[in-house]
């Protein structure tokens, strides 16, 4: 009986002192964690709206950051369309437009911007623009404002497997000088056709445009946004132009970019190769092309070990060269004492026969 009441008091004890410690009871905190886990509905009504195809936005160049904005006009439209969207605020549906703009704007989910550029050419209309910057009175307004979301968009599945798959790739492009020679000629000929496609359309396009510029007057651009940098993926192959809201250009500007056109054409002409230099390019260029797809490891190792091997040759023959000087050196000093022996030798007897005359 004492031991059970002593492991009471111990147990008592050692609760306490958790308590003391700051450790609580998990099951006394659910409803904190609860409180705390749960999403604002502002910052769900926002992320309801940006998800939505009905709102116009674009994406601009923000202090050297990519961000998607919409216009306010165009804000003030879609919850017009859509008043559905207004029960996710649940107690605060029944505000207006304007303050659920400024609610916004007070918790961070948007941000209220301007244009980098705010004057405007002569002749041009104002745009969506490219860079913004923040403005400094962050108030709503419909009157040519744009507003920039703040949080992070969730991303879709596919995009999450694309980041897994760019480090792949990138591996991938890094081995293949170890590829085997059909990989090799498979992705040469993939990538030709790929560059040869962007190319012919970019080509096709600006003659299209030239052509209806100098004879109608009409600016047509077919895949407009196909050089546009805050373009979406979806906006990059919209295929047929936009409509030309600016003025048409007059009869001696036409003129003029036609005589351009012209000569230009003309200096090509005078200036492209010959059939000669064509195929010495085309020679060399196959070159290139060969050594690189020819290439593999083992070409390379015995490369290397062919080039060793000169250098040992090229060695031995300065060796025998060098051995080859020392014994002819030797072989013309034996000669020359025996040369200067027999003169010694000639010129004695010729001496005493004088001594003795």
């Amino acid at each position: 009986m004492r031991k059970s009441g002593g492991a009471e008091k111990k147990r008592v004890r050692r609760s306490s002192g958790a308590v003391q410690n700051g450790t609580r009871d998990p099951s006394s905190d659910t409803p904190h964690m609860k409180q705390s886990t749960k999403k604002d509905v502002f910052q769900l009504f926002a992320e309801k709206v940006r998800d939505h195809k009905d709102l116009v936005s674009r994406w601009a160049v923000l202090q050297e950051t990519r961000v998607e904005y919409f216009r306010g006009k165009d804000f003030v439209n879609f919850l017009k369309n859509h008043p559905e969207l207004k029960d996710i605020l649940e107690p605060n549906k029944s505000l207006e437009v304007e303050e659920i703009a400024n609610t916004l704007l007070r918790k961070n989910l948007l941000v209220r911007c301007d244009r980098v550029v705010k004057t405007v050419r002569p002749g041009k209309k104002k745009f969506w623009p490219a860079h913004l910057e923040i403005f400094p009175d962050q108030v709503f307004s419909e009157n040519d404002a744009f507003f920039a979301w703040t949080f992070v968009k969730r991303q879709p599945l596919w995009q999450t497997l694309l980041s897994f798959f760019w480090p792949v790739l990138t591996l991938a492009i890094c081995l293949f000088p170890v590829y085997p020679h059909r990989c090799k000629v498979l992705i040469l000929y993939a990538c030709a056709g790929v560059l040869l496609l962007i190319l012919s359309l970019l080509l096709l396009r600006a003659t299209i445009f030239g052509a209806l510029y100098i004879i109608l007057g009409k600016r047509v651009w077919f895949f407009p946004n196909i050089l546009a940098e805050e373009a979406t993926l979806r906006e990059l192959f919209r295929f047929w132009p936009k409509k030309d809201e600016e003025e048409r250009p007059t009869w001696t500007a036409r003129l003029f970019y036609a005589v351009v056109a012209m000569l230009v054409i003309l200096l090509l002409r005078h200036h492209a190769p010959d059939e000669a230099a064509r195929a010495r390019y085309q020679k060399r260029m196959f070159n290139i092309i060969d050594d690189v797809l020819e290439w593999s490891p083992r070409l390379a190792l015995s490369g290397m070990i062919e080039k060793q091997q000169t250098v040992v040759n090229a060695t031995e023959p300065n060796n025998s060269f060098a051995d080859g000087r020392k014994t002819n050196s030797e072989h013309s000093e034996q000669s020359g004492d025996e040369v200067f022996g027999n003169i010694d030798d000639v010129d004695q007897p010729q001496h005493e026969d004088h001594i003795q005359g």
